[in-house]
């Protein structure tokens, strides 16, 4: 079974994220309190902790949030899904805008580690029905 790990917010971007306990997703924003909210196809960022596990095995001290993602998750092959996917994460609906992004500037982690996951590795999404998520939320692509 797919699920959240963790929840993470940021004030400003361009920083890492911090674990929070929930997020609140609004419809055609994003997450309430998030510098990446608004009204644009990149609302929502998701990074699969086998992701993150793969900067652990090169020795990086590196948590869920650390790549700037709103949503770390577990159990589901996230850079597979197509454009236009809809994931129900606990009792919100999310589609997938985009895989992957490019990099304008090299990140710490990528001066760190010589690569990072997030350019490849992480989705974006716009919300498409707003609601809480919390680490422990079931994520189904419908």
């Amino acid at each position: 079974m797919a699920e959240v790990v963790a929840t993470c917010v940021s004030e400003k971007t361009g920083e890492r994220k911090k674990p929070v306990a929930t997020v609140l997703l609004r419809e055609n924003h994003g997450i309430d309190g998030d510098a990446h909210a608004g009204d644009w196809h990149r609302q929502v960022s998701l990074l699969a902790a086998e992701s993150i596990d793969k900067m652990l095995k090169l020795g990086l001290d590196v948590h869920p949030g650390d790549f700037a993602e709103n949503i770390t998750t577990s159990g589901m092959d996230l850079v597979s899904l197509p454009i236009g996917s809809r994931l129900q994460i606990g009792e919100t609906v999310l589609e997938v805008t985009q895989i992957g992004k490019e990099c304008h500037t090299r990140c710490a982690i990528f001066y760190q580690a010589g690569d990072c996951v997030m350019p490849k590795e992480g989705i974006f999404a716009r919300v498409i029905i707003g609601g809480t998520v919390r680490p422990g939320d079931a994520i189904t692509h419908l």
